[in-house]
């Protein structure tokens, strides 16, 4: 056992219970290799999490643009569309369920019989 708390922690462990000033600065190191340990850990869960923030950050940043740029889109084609197809379009959005129906094609006009004879 001794030598297995020597390997993984560099520490000596003595087996003989009189030696209680060995015992413990064992105690001691023990507590201070622990003490790293989670230092460590904390460290690379700041790493961690100070990465995922900027990453979330970037693409905050990105779907801000894309929604300014969505919003310009459509006040332009607000600007550019009539009062008829406006309340259209209205009308459309406050019954939904009069768009999730299948709409028939429009017509397509009739195509010329061309014969090569």
């Amino acid at each position: 056992m001794n030598s297995l708390a020597s390997s993984v922690f560099g520490i000596s462990i003595p087996v003989d219970g009189d030696e209680d000033s060995a015992s413990g600065a064992s105690v001691v190191a023990i507590d201070n290799k622990i003490e790293q340990a989670m230092d460590l850990v904390k460290s690379h869960l700041m790493y961690a999490v100070r990465e995922e923030v900027e990453v979330l950050k970037e693409q905050i940043k990105e779907l801000v643009e894309r929604n300014s740029l969505l919003e310009r889109e459509n006040a332009l084609l607000k600007s550019l569309s009539n009062n008829d197809q406006l309340s259209q379009l209205s009308s459309q959005q406050a019954a939904p369920s009069s768009t999730s129906q299948a709409q028939p094609p429009p017509a397509q006009p009739p195509q010329p019989n061309v014969s090569s004879a």
